[in-house]
């Protein structure tokens, strides 16, 4: 496994799906997964995607400068660094963001979100 790899295929998957079908996010998250989005946290991934889907726009396009990646611990965990270009429907400027998640593998040999810290960067 090349964690590179996998981490940019888990980062294409996942902005693709948030901008076009944010509900189907669901799937990549677990009971016990967490997200801390702009301070708040909800765990669980049925609240994770009721976040997700509530957001206050219809549409959006990510744009991915950089993504990084560690190995993390003996489970096979790994750790995903995003950032990026956050462009609304209908607004003139785009909006910088910052992402990170702890990806964890499955029985089934993929990977689900363990944890997600989302950011805006306002500068």
């Amino acid at each position: 496994m090349d964690p590179d790899a996998v981490a940019k295929a888990f980062v294409e998957h996942y902005y693709r799906t948030f901008d076009s079908n944010r509900a189907a996010l669901v799937s990549l998250y677990q009971d016990g997964s967490m997200l801390t989005f702009e301070g708040g946290k909800i765990q669980g991934a049925q609240a994770i995607a009721a976040k997700l889907t509530s957001l206050p726009f219809e549409q959006c396009l990510h744009a991915v400068s950089t993504v990084d990646c560690q190995p993390s611990g003996p489970q096979g965990g790994m750790l995903v660094f995003v950032s990026g270009q956050l462009r609304l429907a209908g607004e003139e400027h785009a909006l910088k963001f910052s992402q990170m998640f702890h990806l964890m593998p499955t029985p089934q040999g993929s990977f689900y979100v363990q944890n997600d810290i989302f950011r805006l960067n306002y500068a």
